[in-house]
This record gives structure tokens, C-alpha cells and sequence, in this order.
């Protein structure tokens, strides 16, 4: 499915839709520029439809199960008061008078966004993010997308015509290599959501000069000082469960600040009655339990095949797991609720994490209030870019920053104009 101009089209018009891009793409960066005050605007009516539910039909139609309860979380993000005060912060005080005369906050032109799929409505977000900014934005759908983000854009092109021109969205296969250079060949910035194998994908197909714009793979973790209480546990084991382990937000090892076995093993035997509750909890039909226990049970035999004799322990729950291992490193765990255990005292914690520095994004930190602040400093300084308490790892905050960034600023260029 592709939307252009305003309107769904087959993949098989791919060649006569990009014909047509190319062609136009000069009059859309040559014409007026897009007014934020239009995007917001657009945006705002977006947000009151969702609140009246009058979304929900498309929602159920295009999104996968609990998208309506993401999209209620990240609501405030999409309020007109919150990217009113984004727009402050994130470009507030680049532009204005300068002593050769005055900056002014320019798009870059046109961006194309190679979308992430772990997250319903992010493929969306990116390409309103760029709209922010001044952009003209092509989307790559994610091969999992239904059709929601189309229907979203179409959606908010019924809202606000005007913003048809600056909106695409193409669900070219990422090894329609030929395709995607001709969207790359239009771009002044690629804004690509994948790993390392996506990101050298695109960074080779990038014209000279073209901005890459990285939001690669992450690496999420908590970290638990001394007795940690069971409702802090409790959000934990939620969250694990909640997420599967897919978003760079998610908790892939849970680090222990503690030098022996013993107490490591103590906290395993105390957290995997709260994992196997969470599983119950949120785990409601057949279908997302017997995935929970196929992956519990791919844990336990790579247990068994892979690292026998490796000096781990093996904690084997209902449809979930724990794996208390000897080593140090941050690496992914099994998804659905299978996490690794490890531990890591205060004082290793900036050489340990180092070794993952520039993938670092969440650590979910437990301890008692008055360490707090000499943790997340230790954290901050190790190459962690949020700190959370456990059951918010994977929530979004509004006005919060994306891996270190903020995302606007590196969607624009400054022009410097000499004179009065």
C-alpha cells in the first residue's frame, strides 16, 4: 500500500507515484514553507478525535492487539500544549538576531524515514515529528504495518489538505533495494529506526551530503541496590512481561549490585513467583500464553544445549524464566518474559556499561531514596540516557529527550544571514 498526495494507491503504481514525486518535489521545496501553526492544527483535531473514539473503528481494523492502550499512553505527547512546548525547547533560541545580523530555523528539506515496527503508531510519529520540523517526509512502513500509519496520514490530510504534499508513506520491501535508493536519491536526511545491518543499509545508499539521522537498537536495563520492595519488583515483572522484551526500552538484564552468588540467588527465587503472576496477569488468551511458554521453553534448552557448564543457574517458571549468569556483559535476553540476572557492583558499573556505549538507553533503578541520586549519577556517567523507577522503563514523558537527543534539532538547519 502507498499514500501519496493525499490518497491510497497500489504497490504496483510504486514506479508512477516515485515518477511523480521526483517531479514535484521541486515546486513543494521552492513554494511557502509549512507553517507550524498548520501542523498543530491538524494535529490538535487528530487528538480530539481520538479522545471522542471516533478513531477506534480504523484502530481495530489496522492496529495489532492493545494499540488502543498505547496510544492512550502516549496521548499527551500528540496535546497541542505539549508540541507547542516542544517546539519551545527543542528549537526555541536558534534562530533571532546575531551580532553579523540574524539565524534563521530552516527545515532540512526532505527526510525519509526508514520506520521501526516493535510499536503501533510510531511509524506515524516519526514522519509528524519531521512535519514539526518543516518537512517533506517518505515513510518505508515496516513490514509488519497493516495499513494503520496510511490510514492515519490519510486521516490527517482530511484534517488539513495543506498537508498533502509533505506526506508519503511506501511499503517497499527492504530488499527493493532499487526502490529505496530512488527515495534515498530525494533525501537531505534519512532517519533510519534499525540496527546496525538497517543503518550501514541506508548510510550506503545516502547521497553525498545527505544528513543520516541514526535511532538505532538500544539497550534497556534495571538496576537494584540492597532490598528492593515487592510493589518496585512487582512494576518490574510487569513491564518485562508487558513489553516481551521488544522495545530498546525494555528490561533485558537485571543487574544486581551485589559481589556474591548467594544474595543473587536469593533475589531469583523471590522474583520469579512475581514474574509467573505477571505472566497470569497479562497473558489473558491461549494464544499469548503458549507463545510465553514455547519461548520459556527455548530458555530452559539453551540452557541444557548451549551454555552447560557454564556456571549459571536456571530458574524455570510458568511461561517465564530467569537466568542468573556469572558474566557482567549487557546483552538481549529471551523475549516474553525470560530475563537475565547478573551482577554488578556500583563500583564496575561505567567499565562494564562502556563496553555498549553509544547503545544505551533506559535503566530501570531500584534502591532505597537516599541512593538514588549517587546511582543515577553513576548511571548518567556510565552512557545511560533515562533513568526511570521499574514499571515506567518503557513509558514515554513528554518534553523527555529520545536517546540523548532531541529529535526537532536534528530535523533543521540554522542559515546565519549577514546584515541588519
Amino acid at each position: 500500500m502507498i499514500f501519496a498526495n493525499g490518497g491510497m494507491f497500489p504497490d504496483s503504481e510504486l514506479d508512477a507515484v516515485v515518477s511523480d514525486l521526483e517531479e514535484k518535489l521541486p515546486h513543494v521545496l521552492s513554494g511557502p514553507p509549512l507553517e507550524a501553526g498548520t501542523v498543530l492544527d491538524a494535529l490538535d483535531a487528530l487528538g480530539r478525535e481520538l479522545d471522542r473514539g471516533t478513531l477506534d473503528g480504523l484502530i481495530a481494523q489496522y492496529a495489532p492487539p492493545g494499540a488502543r492502550e498505547e496510544l492512550d499512553r502516549v496521548r499527551p505527547q500528540i496535546s497541542r500544549a505539549c508540541l507547542e512546548a516542544r517546539l519551545e525547547l527543542e528549537l526555541g533560541g536558534l534562530g533571532g538576531p546575531r551580532p553579523f545580523g540574524r539565524s534563521e530555523v530552516r527545515p532540512l528539506g526532505v527526510l525519509l524515514h526508514v520506520a521501526p515496527g516493535n510499536m503501533a503508531g510510531l511509524p506515524a510519529f516519526t514522519a509528524i515529528e519531521g512535519l514539526l520540523a518543516g518537512n517533506l517526509n517518505l515513510v518505508k512502513l515496516p513490514r509488519g504495518d497493516r495499513g494503520l500509519t496510511p490510514a492515519v496520514l490519510k486521516k490527517l490530510t482530511e484534517l488539513e489538505p495543506g498537508l498533502s504534499p509533505y506526506l508519503y508513506a511506501f511499503g517497499i520491501p527492504s530488499k527493493d533495494v532499487a526502490s529505496l535508493g530512488r527515495l534515498a536519491a530525494l533525501a537531505d536526511g534519512i532517519v533510519t529506526w534499525g540496527g546496525d545491518g538497517a543503518v550501514a543499509s541506508m548510510r550506503s545508499m545516502a547521497p553525498a551530503g545527505c544528513k543520516l539521522i541514526e535511532w538505532g537498537h538500544r539497550l534497556s536495563f534495571a538496576y537494584v541496590s540492597r532490598e528492593a520492595g515487592r510493589d518496585d519488583l512487582t512494576a518490574l515483572a510487569d513491564h518485562i512481561v508487558r513489553t516481551g522484551g521488544l522495545l530498546c526500552s525494555s528490561c533485558q538484564v537485571i543487574y544486581l549490585d551485589e559481589k556474591s552468588v548467594k544474595p543473587a540467588a536469593d533475589f531469583c527465587k523471590v522474583f520469579l513467583p512475581l514474574l509467573e503472576e505477571a505472566v497470569e496477569r497479562i497473558h489473558q488468551d491461549p494464544g499469548q500464553m503458549a507463545q510465553a511458554a514455547l519461548y520459556a521453553r527455548e530458555a530452559a534448552l539453551e540452557q541444557i544445549v548451549d551454555r552447560a557448564g557454564s556456571g549459571d543457574r536456571f530458574f524455570q517458571g510458568r511461561g517465564c524464566s530467569i537466568t542468573l549468569r556469572e558474566d557482567q556483559e549487557l546483552e538481549l535476553s529471551h523475549l516474553h518474559g525470560n530475563v537475565l540476572v547478573k551482577r554488578l557492583p556500583r563500583g564496575e558499573l561505567t567499565p562494564v556499561l562502556r563496553r555498549q556505549r553509544g547503545r544505551l538507553q533506559t535503566a530501570g533503578l531500584i534502591c532505597p531514596d537516599q541512593e538514588r541520586e549517587t546511582l543515577a549519577a553513576l548511571l548518567a556517567q556510565a552512557g545511560v540516557n533515562r533513568i526511570t523507577t521499574p514499571g515506567h522503563m518503557s513509558d514515554s514523558f513528554p518534553l523527555e529527550a529520545h536517546d540523548g537527543e532531541y529529535p526537532l534539532r536534528r530535523y533543521v538547519r540554522v542559515v546565519d544571514v549577514e546584515g541588519p
